[in-house]
C-alpha cells in the first residue's frame, strides 16, 4: 500500500518505518525541513532502540522516503495517517491546533478517494470533527478511521512489530478492507469498532495504567511507615491473575509524552460531559507527591539541603529514551534548586533535552563524574547502566555515602554492605 504519515514525531516516525519495515511504500511528511533533511540522511532525531537503522535500511531500499510536500504526499497516497502532537493546555484540555492545521492540509490536497487515519491521540469526536474538515473542502469520497497507538518509549519497534493488540474505529465497510491490508503482516488480536470507542480506548488504556502506578506509589509510602516491604507486596499483589504483576513497580512518579497529558484529557472530557473521572483526577494528584519523595528523604538524611551537592543519576522520565517531558528529574530539580542544592547531574541520553530547561546546573561526562564528592545519590531513572556501577569506586569518592533510589533499583543488601546509607521507595 502507499501510505502518507503526516508528522514525523515520536509517534508519526516509528510508525512509518515500521509499516515500510513490513512492505508498505511510505512518504513521512514534516513541516520542519531541518529534520526531514536529518532523517533523509538516515539520522534519527529521537532516541529509541532499533530505530535508526530501520530507518536507514528503509531509504536504502526505497520504501520510506521523506518529504516537506504534504500535498504531493497525499495525493500519491491511498492511505493518509495523522500523527501530530496533541499536547495539553493550561486547564487540561487537548491542544488540537496543530492536527487542525494538518487536517485542513489533507483536505486541500485530496484529489480522489482515500482512507484517512487518525494516530494521534484526540478527544472523543474529534474523527466526526475529521469528517466536517475534509467535506468543506473536498467532495468526493473518503473514508476516515480511529487507529489509537499504544507504543512505549524504548520499546516502540517491539511493540509495533509484536503488540498485544490493534484497535481500529471504522464505518464503512472499505476502510475496515483497507486496515485489514495495512496491518496484514502483523499477527496479534485485532479489535474493531465504532468511531468514538476507539478514541476513548486509547484514553482509558493510559489512564488504567497511571492509575495502577499510582495506587503502587501510594502503597510504597504507606510501606515506609509500617515498615513492609512494597517490592514483595507488589509481587504477591500481582500473582493475582485478576490484577497481574505489570506497572506495580513503585517509584518516584510517572511522567512522558503520554500519561500526563491523557490523564489530563480524560479528566476534561469527565468534567465537560458531566461525567467525572474522579480516580484518573486523584491519580495524577498522587502523581505529583511521588515525584518528590526522593527531595522529602533527601532532607529527612541531611537537613537543610543548601549548598549541598546533590548528584542525579537519570533525567528521562524512564530508560531508553531521550525524552524528559513531564518527568520526575524536572519535578526534583526544581525542588532541589529552591533549597539552594548544588546539583550535578547525568544520564545516558536525555541531558541535551534538559539542558535548555536547567541551563545552570552542572552536565557530567558520566555517572562517576557525577557523583564525585556529592552528599547524597538519587536514582531517579532506571537505566541499566546504573545498575552496574562500581559501587565500591563511587563510594570512596563521595563525601557522604547516601543513596536516594528513586526506581529500588538497588539491592539494599549489597549496597549497604558497601557502606551507604540507602533509601529506597517503600523498601
Amino acid at each position: 500500500m502507499r501510505i502518507a504519515m503526516i508528522g514525523t514525531g515520536y509517534v508519526g516516525l516509528v510508525t512509518g518505518t515500521c509499516l515500510a519495515q513490513i512492505g508498505h511504500n511510505v512518504v513521512c511528511v514534516d513541516i520542519d525541513e531541518k529534520k526531514i533533511k536529518m532523517l533523509k540522511a538516515g539520522i534519527c532525531p529521537i532516541y529509541e532502540p532499533q530505530l535508526e537503522a530501520m530507518i536507514r535500511e528503509n531509504l536504502k531500499n526505497g520504501r520510506l522516503k521523506f518529504t516537506t510536500d504534504t500535498k504531493r504526499a497525499v495525493q500519491e497516497s491511498y492511505v493518509v495517517m495523522i500523527a501530530v502532537c496533541t499536547p495539553q493546555t493550561k486547564n487540561g484540555k487537548a491542544d488540537l491546533s496543530s492536527w487542525k492545521k494538518a487536517a485542513c492540509t489533507i483536505a486541500e490536497a485530496i484529489n480522489e478517494e482515500k482512507v484517512i487515519v487518525n494516530k494521534s491521540t484526540v478527544p472523543v469526536g474529534t474523527a466526526e470533527l475529521l469528517k466536517k474538515i475534509i467535506n468543506a473542502r473536498y467532495k468526493g469520497k473518503f473514508y476516515v478511521v480511529s487507529n489509537p497507538e499504544f507504543l512505549r518509549e524504548g520499546n516502540a519497534v517491539n511493540d509495533f512489530m509484536k503488540p498485544d493488540r490493534i484497535v481500529v474505529g471504522y464505518e464503512s465497510t472499505k476502510a475496515k478492507k483497507a486496515m485489514q491490508e495495512l496491518y496484514r503482516n502483523i499477527k496479534c488480536k485485532k479489535f474493531y469498532t465504532d468511531l468514538r470507542t476507539a478514541e476513548l480506548i486509547k484514553y482509558a488504556s493510559n489512564a488504567l495504567l497511571a492509575i495502577k502506578i499510582s495506587f503502587i506509589n501510594e502503597i510504597a509510602m504507606l510501606c515506609d511507615k509500617v515498615g513492609a516491604n512494597v517490592v514483595s507486596v507488589s509481587k504477591g499483589v500481582g500473582m493475582d491473575r485478576r490484577i497481574g504483576p505489570y506497572f506495580l513497580n513503585a517509584g518516584c512518579g510517572w511522567g512522558g509524552s503520554c500519561f500526563p497529558k491523557d490523564v489530563s484529557a480524560l479528566v476534561y472530557m469527565g468534567k465537560r460531559n458531566k461525567a467525572a473521572q474522579s480516580i484518573a483526577r486523584a491519580a495524577h494528584i498522587s502523581n505529583e507527591r511521588a515525584k518528590l519523595q526522593p527531595v522529602l528523604k533527601l532532607k529527612k538524611h541531611l537537613g537543610k539541603l543548601n549548598g549541598k551537592k546533590i548528584a542525579l543519576l537519570g533525567l528521562s522520565f524512564k530508560p531508553n529514551t531521550d525524552d524528559v517531558r513531564s518527568a520526575s528529574s524536572l519535578t526534583i530539580i526544581g525542588a532541589l534548586k529552591k533549597e539552594g542544592a548544588i546539583i550535578r547531574a547525568y544520564d545516558p541520553a536525555a541531558m541535551k533535552n534538559t539542558k535548555p530547561l536547567f541551563p545552570d546546573i552542572r552536565y557530567c561526562k558520566n555517572a562517576y563524574d557525577a557523583t564525585k564528592g556529592a552528599d547524597a545519590i538519587i536514582i531517579i531513572t532506571e537505566w541499566r547502566e546504573f545498575a552496574n556501577l562500581d559501587y565500591k569506586k563511587i563510594h570512596n569518592s563521595m563525601k557522604k555515602p547516601l543513596i536516594i533510589d528513586g526506581r529500588n533499583l538497588l539491592n539494599r543488601k549489597n549496597i549497604t554492605d558497601i557502606g551507604f546509607v540507602y533509601e529506597g521507595i517503600g523498601v
